[in-house]
């Protein structure tokens, strides 16, 4: 069993990924979706935090030989960064979503100096957004952002186009497909309903993939 499939089983088994496609889910933009993720739960599984950390580690490893620093996103990456970077001997830090309010409204927590190769430590991305966010917020400090790496990743047309159009390179663990896929084969839905759940993936916004 390659890492991506038997990553993407670990997830399902502990309920940090699972498909609701008869009673989707409501995401805060207000699209339905068939899929929760809470990759916070890999924190509470020791045997899946095991495998999940230490793939990430392989995978700074192997993308990104020359990293210097990981930087964990905040807050979902931030615990990930920090048990990567440990297995790694590497120092970390994370981003804040914003600057800090008081004290030395830093945005940046730990040490970062000018010029530094990083690598920024996510747990999801759908559209983008926010890791692009995170990956500026490190340029302006003057460091060298190598890439992410990532946990999951839906996977979206949006995000990839995004991810492109901001020079970001992303790795994921595994993938939206990959967990479909493991979910029919193990029983947790229909393998007829995986076509509805890539056309919601292709589609987010056509809520058609609900009609069986």
């Amino acid at each position: 069993m390659n890492t991506e499939i038997q990553i993407a089983k670990a997830l399902l088994d502990i309920k940090a990924v699972f498909f609701r496609p008869d009673e989707p889910f409501t995401w805060a933009s207000g699209i339905k979706s068939p899929v929760y993720c809470d990759n916070r739960l890999i924190l509470t599984a020791p045997a899946v935090r095991t495998l999940v950390e230490t793939a990430i580690a392989d995978a700074v490893k192997t993308y990104y030989p020359q990293a210097e620093v990981l930087m964990g996103t905040s807050t979902a990456g931030i615990a990930h960064a920090a048990i990567a970077a440990h297995m790694l001997d590497m120092p970390m830090g994370y981003v804040r979503g914003g600057n800090k309010d008081h004290g030395r409204q830093n945005r940046i927590e730990g040490r970062l100096e000018a010029g530094q190769k990083v690598v920024v430590i996510e747990d999801l991305i759908s559209t983008g957004g926010s890791v692009i966010d995170v990956v500026e917020a490190l340029r302006e400090a003057g460091a060298q952002v190598l890439g992410v790496v990532s946990i999951f990743t839906y996977g979206m047309q949006k995000g990839l186009d995004r991810l492109a159009a901001a020079n970001v390179e992303n790795h994921s663990l595994t993938c939206f497909d990959a967990v479909a896929q493991a979910a029919g084969e193990n029983g947790y839905i229909a393998m007829e309903d995986i076509a509805r759940l890539i056309q919601f993936r292709d589609n987010p916004a056509d809520e058609s993939w609900m009609q069986k």
